[in-house]
């Protein structure tokens, strides 16, 4: 055995079968059950021409068809390739080309978007539609119809540690890239590395996976899309723990379906993406604390963007009893750090972190940043890295560095070190705003306005400034009943941050828009400034 993804899902399947693994408001899977689905699914694809290192492309809001056919592919030894559902035709069309995608799992819900994308480009294998049983595009054949007749059988061989996978990901400029892992450095970097409790530390054998099985599986709800890495991530290390994922509704986020689920399915972690989902879900269970039963509920937990103060002690005063967890991390270096809120402990300002033993902050020399000196450093992550970007060497490069024999992966998230070691996030190096020859990262200052008590959201971003080169402006999605204004938002930051980042311009909207992952739309806020003469 290896550190093959679908052989450790497989071991976990024979030792729990009749264990829950799947759960969404209309179905539910045993282990059992989803690996027979899977192995379906895999055999399909087989039948139509797919087999060890083709790329398929998945196209679905979330869903059991989602990890499915992830699983599938992780079977027949091919590669799952994750596809953004926001993406135009043209968008579309870039990442079929640029993923080499022989196939395409995608949902009826944009059967209008594939069909315009393969107007632009070609897909030569399977095209598989989730919902519907009819040929809606040329090619097509349902899911259902597909897994009818294909065999039920585990029966697939030569798979190992080394297979690959691709996640894509947009990040804040160009076009996307695919990170390229081998399954043994994701199972490892991202995916728990067989540790579902955190507690006693990666496994080092194979054969341990199942030895960590919980006696009583861990149940999480998980809110945000699989077609981000942090979802994907979120739901195998439970899977691999023997848990159970739920899954909401597809679609927008619900707020008050999500806390029913919680009640109804004993739901031990909720998992969110920053306060874009958070502040919702708070908000809807401060109408009415007693409606929702959250008795099962031990973990708040963030990843792929952090939560503000604000919004922890929202958490503190709302749900007491629970553990609030901030994850961090990229497509390109797993997860690197976490912070913990234990119960009763007063809430932190700021984006601070404990980094595992592979992470660490380095300067422009590539060389450890010392604790307390205030030297601003990026993120970086050795061990358990991904081999590089797909078809882009160019790229891969200057992310993917080797330093004293240490293969080392770059975030371009800035950082500082405490002298106790603790991480300061500063936001994304490829936003800041150089104003007076001075830095400011948007995300340092986006933390301190949202916890201002007026606002409800909000994202930061450089404009144009005649003497500054560039400044400071904050795009508010006040609260409902408040205003914003300029001159109160900067009282308010004055002596939270220093004064050359402090915000000079200021645009008010009703809704931050955001990406379904909850990250914020840097573009559009731009645009929107550029355009308002702010």
């Amino acid at each position: 055995m290896s550190y093959n993804l679908a052989e450790m899902f497989e071991r976990v399947v024979d030792f729990v079968p009749e264990r829950e693994a799947i759960v969404t408001p209309s179905i539910r899977r045993t282990y059992a059950q989803l690996d027979a689905r899977a192995n379906r699914v895999a055999h399909a694809l087989s039948e139509r021409g797919v087999g060890p290192g083709d790329h398929v492309g998945i196209q679905m809001q979330n869903g059991v068809e989602y990890i499915e056919t992830m699983l599938a592919a992780f079977k027949l030894r091919a590669v799952p390739v994750n596809v953004n559902y926001r993406y135009e035709s043209e968008e579309l069309a870039h990442l079929y080309d640029d993923a080499d995608l022989l196939a395409l799992v995608y949902d009826q819900a944009f059967v209008p978007r594939v069909r315009a994308a393969l107007e632009q480009t070609e897909i030569r294998g399977p095209l598989i539609v989730v919902g519907i049983d009819h040929d809606v595009i040329e090619g097509s054949v349902g899911y259902e119809t597909a897994l009818a007749t294909a065999s039920a059988e585990r029966d697939f061989d030569g798979r190992s540690g080394d297979d690959v996978y691709i996640a894509y990901t947009g990040g804040t400029t160009g076009m996307p890239k695919g990170v390229v892992w081998r399954h043994e450095d994701v199972f490892f970097a991202a995916m728990g590395g067989g540790d579902p409790t955190t507690f006693e530390g990666p496994i080092s054998h194979p054969d341990e996976i199942t030895d960590r099985v919980l006696k009583v599986g861990a149940v999480m709800l998980l809110l945000p899309p699989l077609m981000h890495v942090s979802a994907q991530w979120g739901a195998f290390s439970i899977l691999f723990g023997g848990g159970t994922v739920v899954l909401a509704s597809p679609g927008s986020l619900d707020p008050h379906e999500a806390w029913s689920l919680v009640g109804a399915e004993h739901v031990n972690i909720v998992t969110v993406v920053g306060d874009a989902m958070a502040r919702p879900l708070l908000d809807e269970f401060a109408s009415d604390p007693a409606r929702y039963d959250v008795s099962s509920l031990l973990v708040f937990a963030s990843g792929g963007a952090v939560l503000s103060a604000s919004t922890k002690s929202q958490i503190a005063a709302l749900l007491p009893n629970v553990i609030t967890v901030d994850g961090f991390g990229s497509t390109e270096t797993g997860v690197s750090g976490s912070r913990a809120r234990m119960p009763g402990a007063d809430v932190e300002h700021g984006t601070c972190f404990t980094l595992d033993a592979n992470s660490a902050v380095l300067d422009d020399r590539l060389q450890p940043v010392a604790p307390g000196s205030g030297v601003a450093g990026r993120l970086a992550r050795r061990g358990h890295v991904p081999l590089g970007y797909y078809k882009d060497p160019g790229a891969g490069a200057t992310t993917f560095v080797q330093v004293d024999d240490v293969r080392w992966a770059l975030t371009g998230d800035a950082a500082t070190v405490e002298a106790d070691g603790t991480v300061v996030l500063l936001g994304r190096g490829s936003m800041s705003i150089n104003t007076g020859g001075e830095k400011v990262y948007p995300e340092e200052v986006e933390a301190v306005v949202k916890d201002y008590s007026s606002v409800y959201d909000a994202v930061v971003v450089g404009a144009p400034h005649d003497r500054w080169g560039e400044q400071v402006v904050v795009v508010v999605a006040p609260r409902r009943g408040e205003t914003v204004t300029l001159d109160g938002l900067r009282a308010y930051c004055r002596g939270r941050l220093a004064g050359y980042k402090l915000p000079l311009g200021l645009c008010v909207v009703e809704t931050v828009v955001r990406g379904p992952n909850g990250k914020p739309d840097y573009g559009w806020a731009r645009e929107l400034v550029l355009t308002s003469g702010v």
